[in-house]
């Protein structure tokens, strides 16, 4: 991977506010009783975002003993809604559900779509939930591991080809770092969200593809449809536990990108808000019900403090900019 300056990434990691280091005034004695909580979610019903943000609001609902109430506000790949919460006032009452494509790589790679700065104008509350990557083959490639993968790209560069739900999503990048990290030239081609993918791969339609290891995927695997190569994050599926994440091959220790999703507050909104809320969302994540109905969403439920989530976004920031600099990703 081609690194950035010193310079440049000493000057970038800053901008991401602490969210409880900001706080300007304590928290109001009476919240969150004054009115409903408001949980945006960027996105319209029916997505994954949108499920695991219903399902956390339920919860919250019940343990803050005040409503929160989902409000989709979709638009420009998520950036409409979560510039709405970082516009809200910073008292408790609005809160975002936002991916990492909206968090640490849309402006990266669609400034024009970004009139804020996620990274200055929200309080990160805590990281909801994770999700692994799987890169999967076609069944006529003729490759039965991401070593056989590798050394076939290597012998017909460019030539190989690699589907993802789009330009500049997790996905993208995950594999450009993939491909950077291996060695290997393998031609992108970009669909417009995930529902094909998987379809046209089976078709022998495109090479490969680093889809989200949720829904039908683990079946296809299974079932001998897709042969999968290997998993992003540091564990290995339950659905598929022979499959080896990147983390452990060769050559590609400390590979392990996931997607996520993260609770988020206008910046300066109180510190004290911002710690009940933290406390209260590791509690709806610590529950077996939480826990087995994100699993079944091929996610794993996130953890720790808002200081956790906030070190843990400069991080994905920091590594998403070198990759979109190296390879110049424009939406």
């Amino acid at each position: 991977m081609r690194y950035l300056a010193a310079p440049l990434l000493a000057a970038t990691l800053p901008l991401l506010a602490l969210g409880p280091a900001h706080a300007q005034a304590p928290a109001p004695a009476a919240w969150p009783s004054a009115k409903p909580i408001t949980l945006i979610v960027p996105y319209s019903a029916g997505g994954s975002v949108d499920f695991v943000a219903r399902m956390v609001a339920t919860r919250l609902s019940e343990r803050l003993k005040q409503s929160v109430v989902i409000e989709n506000v979709s638009g420009a790949g998520g950036a409409i809604g979560v510039a709405k919460a970082a516009a809200a006032a910073p008292d408790g009452y609005t809160l975002v559900a936002a991916p990492d494509s909206t968090i640490a790589i849309g402006k990266l790679v669609n400034p024009a779509a970004y009139k804020f700065d996620p990274l200055k104008d929200l309080a990160p509350v805590g990281l909801v939930n994770t999700a692994p990557m799987v890169l999967v083959a076609r069944p006529g490639l003729g490759v039965a591991s991401y070593a056989d993968f590798v050394k076939l790209a290597k012998a017909s560069p460019g030539k190989t080809s690699y589907a993802t739900s789009g330009v500049g999503t997790v996905l993208h990048l995950s594999m450009e770092l993939l491909k950077q990290r291996s060695g290997i030239y393998v031609t992108h081609i970009p669909y417009r969200g995930a529902a094909q993918i998987a379809t046209d791969v089976i078709g022998e339609q495109v090479d490969t593809a680093m889809l989200i290891s949720a829904g039908a995927v683990p079946g296809y695997v299974q079932s001998g449809k897709l042969k999968a190569l290997g998993v992003t994050g540091t564990k290995r599926l339950e659905a598929l536990p022979n499959v080896p994440t990147f983390d452990e091959m060769p050559g590609l220790k400390g590979y392990a990108p996931v997607a996520w999703t993260g609770l988020f507050a206008p910046a300066q909104t109180p510190a004290p808000i911002v710690a009940r809320l933290n406390q209260e969302l590791n509690a709806v994540l610590s529950t077996p019900e939480v826990r087995t109905k994100l699993q079944e969403q091929g996610a794993l439920p996130g953890s720790g403090s808002a200081q956790d989530l906030a070190r843990f976004v400069q991080a994905e920031y920091a590594r998403n900019l070198k990759v979109v600099q190296s390879v110049n990703i424009k939406e």
